[in-house]
């Protein structure tokens, strides 16, 4: 079972700078829009060349390919880490290419797409992290939670309860952090221990190696 983590958070507040310090040969990048990386160093994170089986991108939004992406990466090519960026775009893009259709059917496929990425995650293997990266939105409760495309998603599946790693990436005193912890109006949560506090630095290294350890001494 691989270890699917949430990372959500307001645009700007650190996600995808949380990348810096991976190794990108260890890696693959699923982007839903390509973008540039905002850090320095960004250019050794190169589009994937399935002939000569080099680089850490793929850009995609299909929930198909993301899901052989998944799959496909850690069973033939070493990959240890998957990271999914941005996830809530894989959602967004099918319904604004799905516009013009009538009726709730298209929110029932958008919703099975996303949560068929989620399982992927689930399924990969015992080594492999797979770190979704999300927008937030803010429900009628004042609860903060992952973005999604209509209420299926928020009602009947409830995104978060799919994890056991969910954090926030948020701007302090200008720095950028991840929380560890649930503050009463969010739905972060890290499993006991794992994290000594309740911020820690907006990187992804750390948290994989944080993690790693964690579970080798289950």
């Amino acid at each position: 079972m691989g270890t699917p983590v949430l990372i959500i958070g307001e645009s700007g507040t650190g996600k995808s700078t949380s990348l810096r310090n991976l190794d990108p040969s260890q890696c693959i990048l699923v982007q839903a829009v390509k973008k540039r990386l905002p850090f320095k160093g960004a250019g050794a994170w190169k589009t994937w060349d399935r002939q000569a089986k080099t680089g850490s991108v793929v850009v995609t939004d299909q929930s198909q390919g993301i899901c052989d992406a998944i799959m496909a990466f850690p069973a033939h090519y070493g990959k240890k880490i998957i990271i999914v960026d941005d996830f809530q775009y894989v959602m967004a893009n099918e319904f604004m290419r799905r516009g013009g259709e009538t009726g709730f059917g298209k929110f029932t496929d958008i919703a099975k797409h996303a949560w068929d990425i989620v399982m992927a995650a689930q399924a990969a293997p015992d080594d492999v992290t797979v770190y979704i990266l999300a927008h937030t939105q803010t429900d009628d409760k004042g609860i903060t939670r992952c973005k999604t495309v209509g209420k299926l998603l928020d009602e009947k599946i409830t995104l978060e309860g799919l994890f056991t790693i969910v954090m926030k990436s948020v701007r302090r005193d200008g720095q950028y952090y991840f929380t560890t912890q649930n503050d009463g109006s969010d739905t972060i949560k890290t499993p006991m221990e794992m994290f000594d506090s309740e911020l820690i630095e907006n990187d992804l290294n750390f948290v994989n190696q944080a993690i790693n350890a964690y579970y080798s001494e289950q």
